[in-house]
């Protein structure tokens, strides 16, 4: 089942039963087993998916997950998230994922390696020949990707690398940039306010949170809660943002000793704040908990985490939502500039990175709230129009329909 309703969008553009038909199913699922040894009698043993949606834009381009609980149904989801959200930017890449059903805290650096250059000894083939650019995704990061490139030698075949080889200034804070630049267009257009002196409290305190969570800081936003796996933390007052981070790491992750009331994830998302940023993990904002909502806005940092049906009850009750296929697009938006550099052996600093990604989402945005007010649809349906519109277009031109 795909997640955008092709039957509801086909009220607005015309989607040949052929297109359909491609658009339902991945083009390819690969289950695979990562059988390594970990010492001199120890054999780790685990399952890894890997989801090719849709390439008809590019190459398949995603990250590779390492979590316990990841499934060949998440990593096709993911990999099909990655298809709009592509499409919704222009960029020119398909939409692919991976997962590896492990849990990254319990491996220590060589093991990860160990399991990443299996991996790649599984999928040299799609990687050498371009097919599928992995990049860092949760559980993993620049470190591993590194070790992808060790085995391949071939720069613009991963992307999320370290600096040291052949990285991309910015990429780190990408995903982050996106989400503060979407939260600031919205505020201005649905809040008629700039981020100054607006509330706003994230969900998560992973890479994506910290780093939307300094440029809010730095744009004069009060940032009051944030949280991890295992709670939060909520000043009304607002949080000393980098004081937070380098205590909350310091500490092995931990909120202990700082400034403010302890607070669970589902309290996090029912605080009276002008902005909600969702950006730990998919599903935390059901039909059931949507009406104790009190934010005006809602940006989405984590992949997927508005459960269907829950849209009508936002709009319900006069929140807005920038979907995640646009709020978080930093990643593949820096992912593109990295890979582009790579091929033809180019430089670009930091703040030409952040520029490119205020750019490419300030010109999405627009064309979204462009479509949602010329259709009087909700900004996910106008995100998901404009993105199938440009696949289809591709798929002509392909002569795939």
């Amino acid at each position: 089942m795909p997640i955008i309703d092709l039957e509801g969008l086909s009220r607005y553009v015309d989607v040949p039963e052929p297109a359909r038909l491609l658009l339902e199913r991945p083009e390819k699922e690969v289950s695979l087993r990562l059988s390594v040894r970990t010492g001199a009698d120890q054999l780790l043993i685990t399952d890894c998916y890997v989801v090719f949606y849709n390439t008809a834009r590019g190459a398949a381009k995603g990250g590779i997950r390492m979590a316990p609980h990841v499934s060949l149904e998440e990593t096709g989801k993911l990999a099909e998230l990655m298809v709009w959200k592509t499409a919704l930017t222009h960029i020119p890449f398909g939409g692919g994922k991976s997962g590896i059903r492990l849990d990254p805290d319990e491996l220590d650096p060589f093991e990860k390696a160990v399991v990443l250059k299996e991996y790649v000894h599984l999928l040299k083939e799609d990687l050498l020949a371009g097919n599928y650019i992995p990049a860092p995704d949760m559980g993993t990061g620049p470190r591993e990707m590194a070790v992808i490139y060790g085995e391949l030698h071939i720069p613009q075949a991963v992307t999320g690398k370290p600096l040291s080889v052949g990285g991309l200034p910015g990429r780190e804070e990408a995903t982050g940039r996106s989400v503060f630049t979407s939260a600031r267009l919205a505020a201005e257009q649905v809040l008629e306010h700039p981020l100054k002196g607006l509330a706003v409290a994230i969900q998560g305190f992973g890479n994506v949170a910290t780093h939307a969570a300094l440029f809010l800081s730095e744009a004069g936003a009060r940032v009051v809660a944030v949280s991890g796996r295992k709670g939060g933390l909520y000043n009304d007052r607002g949080l000393d943002v980098a004081n937070t981070i380098e205590t909350y790491f310091a500490q092995g992750k931990s909120f202990d000793g700082l400034d403010g009331d302890a607070v669970s994830n589902e309290e996090l998302l029912t605080l009276p704040v002008d902005v909600l940023i969702p950006a730990a993990r998919g599903g935390v904002i059901t039909a059931e908990n949507a009406p104790g909502l009190r934010a005006r806005l809602i940006v989405e940092g984590a992949n997927d985490p508005v459960t269907p049906g829950t849209d009508a009850i936002l709009q319900e009750a006069g929140i807005a939502d920038v979907p995640d296929v646009l709020a978080n697009a930093g990643g593949v938006i820096a992912s593109y500039v990295e890979w582009r550099n790579a091929k033809s052996g180019s430089f670009t600093s930091k703040e030409e990175v952040y520029e490119f990604i205020d750019q490419i989402i300030e010109r999405s945005f627009q064309e979204v709230a462009a479509t949602a007010e010329e259709k009087g649809v909700d900004w996910r349906t106008a995100s998901h129009l404009l993105a199938l519109e440009e696949v289809l277009t591709s798929m002509r031109e392909r002569a795939w329909i």
